[in-house]
């Protein structure tokens, strides 16, 4: 009798076990369902209205179709479709050519183009080692035309673009030197480099970084910018992140890692709140006072390392407030067709939790570009009025670092720049707002002192 009782409980047992199991499969499987055809009707919805379109295109336009181009437009369409202002879409092309910059290596000519009010395109650097750089090509000299084809109805990435190609495929160009003589060229395009940092001494003793981008050679360029100029004596470190639109999220926080103490560097908060940390520095870092020039044009990743440098480092950014780029895009995501597609995944937040996104960075000393219309970009760094000024910050913070007295007595680096300067700025070189100086020497028996005053420091 006990055994035909358990028999019947294990039975019992396994019937409503499977009813439930049952029962839970078909409430999840309504519930996929439910959420499924939506989902496959609004796809069919755009895929149909796709295909009506297309029919209608091909039955009765007059034209030639291309197709690689159609689809191209239509990958972009979907993209500028979503809303997403950061996402992009790369054709093959493009995103091949991404791939190039990104690892320091183009295909072209090697220059650097601007359009000016000449309406032609006005040649602001020469890499070394390129093909322009072989001919003989001068910064402040002039491009024409493209082939036969004049440069003034064309944009600056235009004409980039165009410059660019295969390996030993041929471009002429029209060439005007800076002295006005004018010259038609056959170029074979080429591998060239592109260095993503160059980096200097000021002054003697103040180290100056130009990083132009963060990508896949950065890094290794930017270490040994700062490895080489703590070797010469640098007493601080500008860092010129004007016009660096970003890069690679990884390069930069590595760059940062090597200048910070220890500490997280940022997070990335998805659409529901959630963070996650991305990166952190370890605990070696440069005690050295640092600046960061910045300007409207500073964004992304290059913000996030003059926000990192002044909440970890205590750098000073100098300049004009920065672009507002605070979110994180994806890695590109290449298709079957070679084409890639990028899009905003998160937004990011800085050391202390906070977000740039749609405000930039305030600036910790304004210094506004030469505003009397002069030309700026081919101007060197001995006389841009924003390097020296940024330089001018540099010398107040290593002075005010040094100094026992302006310690002791409390003054802020605002309060005692005037008698820093005295003591600092024995080089002769300090600078204004207006960028002048005033310097007098006077003779005593065997030794002469400079003594400079900065004006409205």
């Amino acid at each position: 009798m006990n055994r035909k009782i358990s028999i019947s409980m294990a039975l019992t047992i396994a019937i409503i076990a499977m009813t439930v199991t049952f029962s839970v499969t078909m409430v999840m499987a309504r519930q996929m369902f439910d959420s499924t055809i939506p989902s496959v009707k609004e796809k069919e919805s755009m895929y149909s209205k796709l295909a009506e379109i297309d029919k209608y295109v091909r039955a009765n336009y007059y034209g030639d179709i291309q197709d690689a181009t159609l689809n191209d437009m239509i990958g972009y369409g979907y993209i500028l479709g979503i809303g997403d202002k950061n996402a992009s879409y790369y054709t093959a092309k493009q995103y091949a050519e991404l791939l190039d910059i990104q690892n320091g290596n183009l295909m072209g000519i090697g220059v650097e183009v601007t359009k000016d009010s000449s309406g032609y395109a006005r040649i602001t650097k020469v890499y070394d080692a390129s093909p322009a750089s072989d001919l003989g090509l001068e910064v402040g000299g002039y491009i024409t035309t493209i082939d036969g084809a004049e440069v003034k109805g064309l944009t600056a990435a235009n004409v980039t673009s165009r410059l660019r190609g295969e390996a030993g495929t041929e471009v002429t160009i029209g060439y005007m030197a800076p002295d006005g003589t004018t010259a038609e060229h056959t170029i074979n395009r080429s591998k060239y480099s592109i260095p993503s940092v160059e980096y200097q001494m000021l002054s003697d003793s103040y180290g100056y970084i130009k990083i132009y981008r963060f990508d896949g050679t950065t890094q290794s360029q930017f270490s040994k910018a700062v490895s080489d100029l703590q070797s010469r004596g640098a007493k601080a470190l500008m860092f010129d992140l004007r016009d660096n639109e970003g890069g690679l999220l990884n390069v930069a926080v590595n760059c940062i890692d090597q200048l910070v103490p220890e500490g997280d560097i940022v997070f990335a908060e998805d659409k529901n709140g959630e963070k996650t940390l991305l990166g952190s520095s370890d605990d070696s870092y440069i005690d050295l006072p640092m600046v960061v020039l910045v300007n409207k044009n500073t964004a992304s990743s290059a913000e996030l390392f003059a926000a990192s440098l002044r909440q970890m480092a205590g750098a000073q950014l100098v300049g004009n407030n920065t672009y507002g780029k605070g979110t994180i895009q994806s890695e590109p995501h290449r298709m079957s067709d070679g084409s890639a597609v990028v899009l905003t995944t998160a937004k990011m937040l800085t050391s202390d939790g906070t977000s740039f996104d749609g405000t930039g960075l305030q600036v910790d000393v304004e210094a506004a570009a030469k505003s009397d219309g002069s030309d700026t970009t081919l101007v060197p760094v001995e006389n841009d009025t924003q390097v020296q000024k940024a330089l001018g910050v540099a010398k107040t913070m290593a002075g005010a670092t040094v100094s026992n007295d302006a310690a002791a007595s409390g003054e802020s680096t605002a309060e005692s720049a005037d008698a820093q300067s005295t003591v600092e700025n024995t080089d002769a070189q300090s600078t204004a707002e207006d960028g002048q100086v005033q310097q007098e020497e006077q003779q005593q028996e065997s030794q002469s002192t400079a003594e400079n005053t900065e004006q409205g420091e």
